[in-house]
Formats: structure tokens, sequence, C-alpha cells
């Protein structure tokens, strides 16, 4: 799909976890970028619906702050806005002028709504960007591994995704699973059992259990 002379993305179904990302190729504010260029590293793209919006301002802060944390697990953050690259240029400025804050990742542009109709934030009949608040974590083989939503008016937690990033480079290392809150540190969960064998010498907790993370 071409949607503009600044932006090309490759048509595809909806997106889900366990598919290939589409691939795109954009202009953001660190130059034109290809994302399939970004192989070999985790991915965590997030998009918002417009510049200048309060929400979305103060999930950019976060993401300031925490981007040596991404940094150090090998994982690139990637914003996208419907919004032009001259206005995500002002945005940015506008965020550096009034917080003191650089934003260190790049934001992509999106003025045609290609790249969120690719990944499945926007129907083909939207006529605006409302329902664009989606995070797609994308491994270093080019997988989505997970997709969560967020309204308009409720922030995104940083501190979640940063937990969600290390949940998903565990289970990918490591034949375990993480249980509800997991942290690196904290116990981790085997697979299930597969036979009825298996369950009798796992004992009466064969449905759920746990050992401590040496890994951490």
């Amino acid at each position: 799909m071409t949607n503009s002379d600044s932006m090309t993305c490759t048509a595809e179904p909806v997106p889900r976890i366990g598919d290939k990302a589409p691939d795109f190729i954009a202009r953001t504010t660190h130059g034109r970028l290809q994302l399939s260029k970004l192989r070999g590293h985790w991915v965590m793209l997030f998009a918002h619906p417009a510049d200048f919006t309060p929400v979305c301002t103060s999930e950019f802060l976060a993401f300031a702050a925490a981007f040596e944390r991404f940094q150090a697990a090998d994982c690139a953050l990637l914003g996208l806005s419907v919004d032009s690259l001259p206005a995500h240029l002002a945005w940015i400025e506008a965020i550096r002028a009034q917080f003191g804050v650089t934003i260190p990742f790049p934001i992509v542009e999106d003025p045609s709504m290609a790249v969120a109709r690719a990944y499945g934030m926007l129907d083909q009949t939207a006529e605006n960007s409302a329902t664009v608040r989606a995070v797609h974590v994308i491994d270093p083989e080019g997988i989505i591994r997970a997709i969560t939503w967020y309204p308009m008016s409720v922030g995104r937690s940083v501190t979640e995704m940063l937990r969600l990033l290390a949940a998903l480079q565990k289970v990918s290392r490591e034949d375990v699973l993480t249980p509800e809150g997991w942290r690196p540190g904290d116990d981790t969960v085997l697979p299930a059992v597969q036979t009825q064998q298996d369950a009798v010498a796992a004992g009466p907790a064969w449905f759920m259990r746990t050992q401590p993370d040496t890994r951490a």
C-alpha cells in the first residue's frame, strides 16, 4: 500500500498475536525508517491519535524517562501518530521547551492512517483516529508478541510495559511461564503437564507448579 510520498506500507490482514508485524517505510522525527530494519531487536510500537494531547504527552514524558531501561533490554521505542512530521517536530520541541525533556526515540508520521489501519487500530471506514491507542510488542524475528489497547482518557503505564517486555523476553529464553504480576526475580511457572502420568508424578499442584527464577 502506498499512502503518500512520505510513507509506504504493505497491506496485510489485521495482525494478531503470533503474526508477522506489517512492514512499513515512513518518515520519522529521526529520519526515514523501515520497520524491518529493526529485526534482531525487540520493538515497542506505541500509537496515539494526535500530537499535543495531554494524556499522550504524559506518556511521552514517561517513555523518555525510561528510555535507557528499554535500551538496556534491547528494545527500540517507536512512537506513531496520524499527524504529520512537522506537527511531530513542533510537539517534541514544545515538550522540550515546557518540560525540559528531549524525546529520544523516533515518532512515525501517518497522516493517511495507513499504518494504523495495517495494524488494525482503525477499520477501513474510520473517519478519525480516536481509537489509535494501541501498543504492539514485536520480537527480534518480527513477530507480534503482545497487543494492548487503551482509551483516549486513560494513560498507559510505562512501568507495566517494561514488566511486560521482561516477561516476554523471559518466556522466549526459557521453557517457563510467568504468573500474574511477575517481575524479574519472582518465581516462574512450569508449563502444564501433558499426560495423566505426568500429573500423578507432579503431585496435587500439577496444574500450577512454580519454580525459583534462577536466571533473574
